[in-house]
């Protein structure tokens, strides 16, 4: 499966003023801010520049997936509408001056196994349901990205392949020890790659990075491009 892209333009002119940032070691007239909280993004996006703010506002993501779902939207446009709900909450709060400059990413990353969503585990039980389900199958990680400016928007999803280990009598021993870390509770799908999760893994086909939470590579494509047409 391809990434899906979408530009969507507005009519609106950027002054760039004199703020100067670099991405991906080129000078540009951006401010870049990151719209999440998450310590793994905040890492992710330090490889394509030091540059940037992190914001971030509520949005009522259950209430997106549920709208989205119910007007038979695939789990790739439930990421698209949850990264352009955070990214658009963000810069919605600037002002107008700040949102001439701004550069606003927002990303949320699921994982989906058959055609069901695995949002974070309510409890062990559920921890333990979520990774037993995964074991000895094939789920994807979709990573929606949603990068806005004054100009428009572009959004993307990211797939990735992961493959976790047979359900024998290890990946059951390693399942209940990770259950019984911190890790699980507050990731989607009840494993992080970067952590212990990863011993449950097997395979990765796809981008890494996007399993961890943000595309870095596609990312910085577009901010790139974004830059060069400034």
């Amino acid at each position: 499966m391809h990434p899906l892209s979408c530009w969507i333009n507005v009519d609106t002119v950027v002054d760039a003023g004199e703020d100067k940032s670099y991405v991906s070691g080129t000078i540009s007239p951006m401010r870049i801010i990151l719209a999440s909280k998450s310590p793994r993004r905040k890492e992710l996006m330090a490889l394509i520049t030091p540059d940037f703010e992190i914001m971030s506002e509520e949005v009522d993501e259950r209430a997106i997936e549920e709208s989205v779902r119910q007007n038979g939207g695939s789990p790739s446009d439930v990421q698209i509408e949850l990264a352009r709900a955070k990214a658009k909450a963000v810069f919605d709060v600037l002002d107008e001056k700040t949102q001439q400059d701004a550069v606003v990413i927002g990303s949320d990353t699921s994982v989906v196994c058959g055609d069901e969503i695995l949002g974070k585990p309510a409890d062990k039980d559920d921890a333990r349901r979520m990774l037993t389900m995964l074991s000895g199958r094939t789920h994807e990680v979709i990573s929606g990205v949603c990068v806005k400016t004054a100009m428009g928007e572009e959004a993307f999803v990211e797939i990735t392949k992961v493959k976790f280990g047979a359900l024998d009598d290890y990946q059951k021993e390693l399942i209940e020890r990770y259950i019984n870390t911190d890790e699980p509770y507050d990731k989607a799908g009840a494993y992080g790659i970067q952590q212990g999760g990863a011993l449950l893994v097997e395979t990765v086909e796809g981008d890494y990075f996007s399993v961890v939470g943000l595309p870095v590579r596609k990312l910085s494509q577009v901010l790139e491009n974004l830059n060069a047409g400034n």
